[in-house]
């Protein structure tokens, strides 16, 4: 049987793990020279409270080939969904371990799929790829499909703190002081080739749920799922999503916690939303 492999960027609940049959594999974040495995054993809460409390930088690392191949090997056939490769080591990671377990096994064991994005966005692509097995589709329609859907979906990331782009150099403090002080939020998402560009600033809570609606109405991209994926932010979440509702045609929309990895870069209060 088929089955989805994900790094532990993508964004799910455990019913959601449980339903599709997907098998994660861990990333590590890095608080100075703390580490913390992204899996089922993290305490996510306990985790962003020591996160917001330190003030060294931040990193992370994606998971050793061998991580993937344990998974690829335990199947018959796989399809790998990964964080986009221009901002992780992950799928050159998963590349490398289907190249060895095709050398052991001695036939392809899974196909490997930049997700150009990551958090809601590789959950998106899950989602999607259950779907096609659903309705039987064979894998190399499978694999045209989610590379056409992949490089039309849209992933959007919503900013309420700043204190982890500053630790990493990314932000000056005086710049992310200034904006906290304004209330001023970025709204930045994938461009499209897997990099984060920053799409627009907005005055409180009220204009990016305006400018989130305007991008979703303005995507010209069909409306299937979206995913709203968030770090300690489920009222914001759940208002989007019945904002959404009221407003669009979606199939389903999904809200999930974020896990380590999407919290220690969407950082405290951060919303990830993926169509």
């Amino acid at each position: 049987m088929s089955k989805i492999i994900t790094d532990s960027c993508c964004d799910m609940t455990p019913d959601m793990k449980k339903e599709m049959g997907v098998i994660t594999v861990p990333l590590t974040m890095r608080l100075g020279d703390n580490e913390f495995r992204d899996d089922e054993s993290l305490d996510v809460n306990g985790f962003v409270g020591r996160m917001t409390s330190f003030s060294g930088k931040v990193g992370s690392a994606c998971p050793p080939p061998f991580l993937f191949q344990e998974a690829i090997e335990a199947t018959d056939e796989a399809y790998v969904v990964t964080l986009s490769s221009k901002l992780s080591g992950s799928y050159n990671s998963a590349v490398l371990a289907n190249n060895q377990a095709k050398e052991d096994k001695g036939t392809g064991a899974a196909h490997i799929f930049d997700s150009k994005s990551g958090a809601a966005g590789q959950t998106l692509i899950a989602i999607k790829i259950y779907e096609l097995l659903i309705a039987g589709m064979s894998k190399d329609r499978i694999v045209e499909t989610v590379n056409r859907f992949i490089n039309s979906m849209k992933t959007y990331i919503v900013l309420e703190n700043y204190d982890n782009l500053q630790k990493n150099g990314r932000l000056r403090k005086i710049t992310g002081s200034l904006l906290q002080l304004l209330n001023i939020k970025l709204i930045m998402g994938s461009d499209g080739n897997g990099e984060i560009d920053l799409f627009t600033k907005c005055r409180g809570t009220k204009q990016v749920i305006q400018r989130l609606m305007s991008l979703i109405e303005l995507s010209g991209r069909e409306l299937e799922n979206l995913v709203i994926s968030h770090c300690n932010n489920h009222k914001l979440a759940e208002h989007l999503k019945t904002l959404v509702k009221e407003r669009f045609n979606f199939k389903k929309i999904y809200v999930v916690p974020a896990g380590g990895l999407t919290s220690l870069y969407a950082d405290n209060k951060g919303i990830v939303l993926a169509f």
